[in-house]
């Protein structure tokens, strides 16, 4: 049923992108606004608003989200701004140059396929889409046409990865053949992570839940798994999609890494035993080309180490450390330094200096100039394939690599 439902939206979309691989695209001027809607105001949706708020001469217009109270409450926090129940109405503004989408993983896909055939360009939250099919063919259709992509992987805008590629391309590094990445978080007892709290009105009259279901099979409206769509599989890819991917794609920028050979991972839902289905304490492997292995853990119940990144090479290491994230409040300060292998490269420990870019004023700027943003589809569409490769090998037990994950049918 969902691949069906695919093929199908992904036919009626295929004609509008072959239009934009002709269309030239409009150039706007330093002082010219930028106009912009949004599909999805739920609470990342909310907190990317906000960020296009603070970024000068945008704009935001109008907003569609299938579930009533997120379009009050985008219209609370913008008055004045026009709402949609079906975001094919919002794409069909003729005066809006870009669209942020932020909706649930598992409508990823659909909307970014539908922003590309209406003309518009396009930021797309990270991970770009709920499977590596999907994956496919959002990068087909981005790269027949012109418009601008930016994916929400934050990191890519962070002076630390200025400052590492820095150190990289002057070979401070040497070989490096390892790199360990984490993520920890923790919560008060009783209150399990992500869990979200369901509004009295998260209703079926209130919410659109067959566009919700995208295609999947149908069923009486469940207002715990829309709202904490996060913690199920079916609409979700777990820690994986949400965070790891954000860690792995700087590392790949890093590296210049393409898409792994291999992926391992081990875990399982051991501290929130609360009826999800996606794993809260993660150990991945991913083996990369060129001979480098990359490992990420993540656990629900300890913060102590936060979030951070050490890339171990023959001559120096890289250590990018910060605290704990949230997908809501965002993360502390980064700490990158690099440390020299006196044995090898005797050298002075250096900090990182380079400030972080907004990585939504990145995008808006690129808009602009036409130019590829700081988080391209290429990259997206790697960490994409990362981040699914890996939970198929935890959810089939095995050592998946990129041919057999094309394969597997869950």
């Amino acid at each position: 049923m969902i691949e069906n439902t695919r093929r199908e939206f992904i036919k009626h979309t295929a004609a509008g992108a072959a239009f934009l691989a002709c269309s030239p695209a409009s150039v706007l001027g330093a002082n010219d606004r930028v106009r912009v809607g949004m599909i999805g105001v739920g609470a990342r949706g909310q907190d990317l608003l906000k960020q296009l708020l603070a970024v000068p001469n945008a704009q935001l217009v109008a907003v569609a989200d299938i579930y009533s109270r997120r379009r009050d409450e985008a219209q609370h926090l913008v008055p004045g701004i026009q709402t949609f129940a079906d975001h094919q109405r919002l794409l069909d503004m003729k005066d809006l140059d870009g669209i942020i989408v932020a909706s649930p993983l598992h409508l990823h896909a659909r909307h970014f396929l539908d922003t590309i055939s209406a003309g518009k360009d396009l930021y797309c939250e990270k991970t770009m889409t709920w499977s590596i099919r999907e994956a496919d063919e959002c990068l087909a259709a981005a790269k027949k046409s012109d418009r601008v992509i930016q994916i929400g992987l934050q990191h890519e805008s962070s002076g630390a990865l200025t400052d590492t590629k820095k150190w990289i391309r002057d070979g401070r590094l040497g070989k490096v053949t390892q790199v360990e990445s984490w993520m920890s978080r923790n919560t008060p007892h009783g209150k399990g992570q992500w869990v979200r709290s369901v509004p009295a009105d998260c209703t079926a009259q209130n919410v659109n839940w067959s566009a919700f279901l995208n295609g999947r099979s149908d069923r009486p409206f469940d207002p715990y798994k829309f709202i904490n769509w996060r913690l199920f599989w079916e609409f979700s890819g777990g820690n994986i999609t949400e965070n790891m991917v954000h860690q792995i794609g700087w590392i790949m920028s890093a590296l210049d890494l393409p898409a792994p050979d291999a992926a391992y991972m081990s875990g399982g839902v051991f501290s929130e035993k609360d009826g999800r289905e996606v794993p809260d304490t993660i150990a991945v492997t991913l083996d990369f080309p060129r001979d480098i292995v990359v490992t990420w853990q993540s656990t629900f119940s300890n913060s102590r180490y936060g979030l951070g990144e050490r890339l171990l090479g023959s001559d120096g290491t890289v250590e990018n450390v910060a605290g704990a994230t949230d997908m809501v409040t965002g993360q502390s300060e980064e700490l990158t330094r690099y440390f020299p292998e006196p044995i090898n490269h005797p050298a002075d420990a250096l900090t990182s200096e380079t400030h972080d870019q907004n990585h939504m004023a990145n995008w808006i700027d690129c808009i602009r100039s036409r130019k590829t943003p700081n988080a391209s589809v290429e990259l997206g569409y790697k960490t994409a394939v990362a981040g699914h490769m890996a939970n198929l090998a935890y959810r089939t037990k095995q050592r998946v690599t990129l041919a057999m994950a094309r394969n597997i049918s869950l």
